[in-house]
């Protein structure tokens, strides 16, 4: 997914490529070596590294430390995606094969446990302790956000407070800190880190209700839809419906939900279901509430072209096709 920004952080993007690959090379395992190879290969959206250097600009200058701030947020980001395919069974990632898939689960879960200890190693050995905190802060709410998620799915009792806790721990999290230290990486004012990271969290809910759209198949481009459903993921245009809906509808929304295969007439009901009942409405409206939260918080900062670029972002990140 390229965002509008690549171009307007091109000469960026090209040193945090050559940096993040430069930390991922010349291990004392040749097996490591090959996975990690394989990994630089498919590169991701950058979205938080993005967010890293955009918010250091609506400050200062993008430095060193920014660069490497940008690196331990797409370390730890890696390193939970790679466990995240271990614990969803994902066979995919970005239209390559996961990990987990080429080389098993055993590999999987040592390759996430040394990208977080690289991320680790590489802020202490710099003191980059600010930074450091942020974004273990943010991974300790990311597993937290899991749990909870999987707890209540189990259960099938997530309501819209739960939801946005959920979200606001294993998606909002590693945003508001991505753009957290990437302010604090050219300044020690902690009031403007506290906006950027108000930001992040605003635009991480929105992401997060904007995946929830796609699965619904709302502008969507890309991967098939109803993958949400399929992993009984209780996102917001569902959860809506079943609140506002009969006892009669939501015990045969739940029905469906709980079937042990849920195939394609399954996922056209629901999704009728949920369109009938306003879910997709809803969850739109909420988007673009806090979306204006996030564009509102702009107003803290000062530098006019950061500040432009940074809406340009929000608004592609709500407007988004997959």
């Amino acid at each position: 997914m390229n965002t509008p920004l690549d171009n307007i952080l091109q000469k960026e993007l090209i040193e945090f490529d050559i940096y993040f690959s430069s930390l991922l090379k010349a291990t004392k395992s040749s097996l490591l070596d090959r996975i990690l190879a394989y990994l630089v290969k498919r590169k991701g959206k950058k979205i938080r590294p993005i967010l890293v250097f955009l918010t250091a600009q609506m400050v200062g200058r993008i430095n060193q430390k920014t660069l490497r701030a940008a690196a331990l947020s797409e370390l730890l980001h890696t390193a939970t995606l790679v466990h995240d395919d271990v614990v969803d069974n994902a066979m995919e990632r970005r239209s390559f094969f996961s990990i987990n898939a080429l080389w098993k689960n055993k590999a999987a879960v040592l390759l996430g446990d040394f990208l977080l200890a690289k991320g680790l190693l590489l802020s202490l050995e710099h003191e980059d302790f600010t930074a450091l905190l942020l974004l273990s802060k943010a991974v300790k709410s990311m597993s937290e956000g899991e749990l909870l998620q999987m707890q209540k799915a189990r259960s099938l009792d997530i309501d819209e407070p739960t939801y946005f806790e959920i979200i606001n721990g294993k998606t909002a999290s590693l945003f508001s800190a991505s753009c957290a230290i990437g302010v604090a990486s050219v300044t020690n004012d902690k009031q403007i880190v506290e906006y950027a990271g108000l930001i992040g969290q605003y635009l991480g809910i929105c992401y997060q209700i904007k995946d929830d759209l796609l699965d619904l198949g709302t502008n969507h481009i890309g991967k098939p839809i109803g993958q949400d459903i399929e992993e009984r993921k209780f996102t917001l245009p569902l959860i809506y419906t079943l609140q506002h809906c009969s006892s009669d509808v939501k015990k045969e929304l739940l029905y469906l939900i709980k079937k042990k295969k849920i195939g394609h007439k399954e996922k056209n009901r629901i999704l009728e279901i949920i369109t009938l009942h306003k879910g997709i409405n809803y969850a739109t409206a909420q988007m673009s509430i806090y979306q204006n939260k996030a564009i509102e918080v702009l107003a803290n900062f000062d530098n006019v072209p950061a500040k432009d670029n940074m809406k340009l972002l929000i608004d592609f990140m709500v407007n988004r096709t997959h």
